[in-house]
């Protein structure tokens, strides 16, 4: 849309009772600094992430099952700082914001900073509290990555971790796979911030579309979907 008063285009997009400016360049923040910012604490201090997880678990802001988790003794550190980044920071980014140096331990896929290994080379892109893009170096080091297909963290799924055995993408990775990086885009979260819609089921194909042969009934009035 062009600017009020003049011909240049706007980069500024409403987005409900907000304006969203996508003017670049867009700032760039490391997972830690965000952390310490939003929660008070750094990664590295568990005892003081962990007090944090249980403020966060009493504001019903965190799930019980990982409080239990912690109290067995069941749970990752950085699972929990996970958890807590999650709570505490997301939500809060009105973007548009890359977070970039993620914890390696949750990043089994990617390839470590050659300056530190404990950093992982990925970054997400945030706009209004929506994951809106992912991407990494993909790991390509044979040794190490199938030492992380075996590894679980505690407290953390599979399906999250990835940590399930890929015997052809080991082969490759030893024949000399060339490097590689990875970039996903949620196209219907951003079609959601261009269009303005606060709903994804206004922006994606056959939102109520279920598989065919399955029974499905209206629901009653008063209940959700009712119209």
């Amino acid at each position: 849309t062009a600017a009020a008063g003049g011909g240049e285009e706007s980069l500024k997009l409403p987005y409900g009772d907000h304006v969203i400016d996508f003017t670049p360049p867009w700032p760039r923040r490391t997972y830690a600094e965000l952390f310490r910012e939003y929660t008070g604490c750094d990664t590295s201090d568990a005892p003081a992430v962990q007090a944090k997880a249980r403020e966060l678990s009493a504001e019903g802001r965190i799930k019980r099952e990982v409080i239990a988790a912690l109290d067995a003794g069941d749970l990752h550190p950085d699972v929990l700082v996970g958890e807590v980044f999650e709570a505490t920071v997301e939500d809060a980014l009105a973007g548009p914001i890359f977070v970039i140096d993620y914890p390696a331990s949750l990043c089994p896929l990617t390839k470590r900073k050659a300056d530190n290994p404990a950093i992982a080379e990925r970054f997400e892109l945030f706009v209004r509290g929506m994951e809106l893009a992912n991407a990494y170096t993909e790991l390509n080091d044979p040794h190490l990555q199938e030492e992380l297909f075996r590894t679980q963290l505690a407290g953390l799924s599979a399906e999250d971790s990835m940590a399930k055995m890929d015997h052809e993408f080991i082969t490759a990775l030893k024949c000399g796979m060339h490097p590689e990086g990875a970039l996903g885009i949620g196209i219907d979260r951003l079609v959601m911030l261009l269009t303005n819609s606060r709903t994804i089921r206004d922006v994606i194909f056959f939102p109520l579309l279920r598989p065919e042969g399955v029974a499905t009934s209206r629901p009653a009035e008063g209940e959700p979907g009712a119209s």
